[in-house]
């Protein structure tokens, strides 16, 4: 296949979704879409953090990337000519839905073949959406079992299994993604509607993405009313069971361990060194100088994944945006299609 039909066999996924999209609020169905329905159910049967609202919101963000016209803009700055096709592995996440797609879009537009590990948490929409447009056999293979006959590795996973990714794959070329977080650096000055869409940022898929923000900085003294205001849009993920059991028992090893913390009843802010907090909570860090500040957070970059802020930090991106990367905005700042092409 060639670049035009690999390009328009990814654009036939976007289109479905689209279908699917309008077609399931318009209550009209087909058999795809039936299935797909069907498939969507069996993924949040095995995952119930696969919610509806947050299947939504990733099919939606799907739809309106794998269009030709972002395709070919994305592909533009690359020379996509035959390259020596190899066989790539890719093991997956699966801490939110579809969460290695851009992966396994990147191998084939390069030309590759993917031997896709997929994670055990989000196992059902990638192959019903490459069996639906059909994809060639000799392009993708699903790995039960182990690895062999691999040129390259994509392995995405949490500190503790990049440690065993980087040992096993020592003797191959590979990228490596560990546990990143984000960000977001606040003045005081953001507007409330600024402030709503830093809780999308934070709240959206639980918290549970690497481009979610689970750290605050804050001038000190920061007044955090018209924060816990805006956040408020989100009360109902406490009727989540899940969320609520999270809810539940940080707050409790909150007051047992007597931290100070603010609570309105269904989500916390607990001042903290750490990027990483846990579902239901965010920490926070005070700051009195930017220039030390920007210090500390290069001395942190690698840990990082996004940084939200109307403070002039370099990669920062707008409030509201962290779960729309362009297809040009690749996990830790790796260009993945350019390691993909000088394999």
């Amino acid at each position: 296949m060639n670049i035009n039909e690999r390009t328009e066999l990814i654009s036939e996924i976007g289109e479905f979704l689209k279908n699917y999209l309008d077609e399931k609020y318009d209550n009209k169905k087909d058999d795809n879409l039936i299935e797909f329905e069907k498939v969507i159910k069996k993924a949040q049967s095995n995952n119930s953090w696969f919610t509806d609202e947050n299947i939504k919101i990733n099919l939606t963000y799907w739809s309106k990337k794998l269009i030709k016209t972002n395709l070919n803009q994305w592909l533009s700055k690359y020379n996509l000519k035959d390259t020596p096709r190899k066989n790539i592995a890719i093991i997956m996440a699966g801490n939110i839905p579809l969460v290695g797609f851009h992966d396994f879009i990147c191998v084939f537009l390069a030309g590759h073949n993917s031997i896709i590990k997929l994670s055990s948490n989000d196992k059902y929409l990638i192959p019903f959406l490459l069996n639906l447009v059909k994809f060639p056999s000799d392009k993708v293979v699903y790995l039960d079992g182990m690895l062999k006959d691999y040129d390259a590795v994509i392995a995405t996973g949490s500190d503790n299994t990049s440690r065993y990714f980087e040992y096993y794959f020592k003797n191959k070329q590979s990228i490596i993604r560990k546990n990143r977080n984000s960000i977001a650096i606040l003045d005081g000055n953001e507007t409330d509607e600024e402030l709503k869409s830093l809780s999308h940022d934070i709240l959206t898929y639980f918290g549970l993405g690497c481009r979610s923000v689970s750290k605050l900085y804050v001038p000190k003294g920061y007044n955090f009313d018209s924060f816990f205001n805006s956040i408020f849009a989100y009360k109902d993920l406490i009727n989540n069971h899940k969320y609520a059991n999270n809810y539940d028992y940080n707050k409790a090893i909150y007051l047992m361990s007597e931290y100070k913390f603010l609570d309105n009843g269904f989500f916390m802010i607990k001042e903290g060194n750490e990027l990483h907090s846990p579902i239901s909570t965010i920490n926070y860090e005070c700051y009195d100088n930017i220039s030390h500040l920007s210090k500390k957070i290069k001395q942190q970059e690698e840990n990082i994944q996004c940084i939200v802020s109307n403070i002039k930090f370099e990669g920062r991106i707008d409030f509201g945006e962290t779960q729309n990367p362009s297809l040009n905005q690749y996990a830790d700042n790796i260009d993945v299609m350019n390691f993909l092409l000088t394999i």
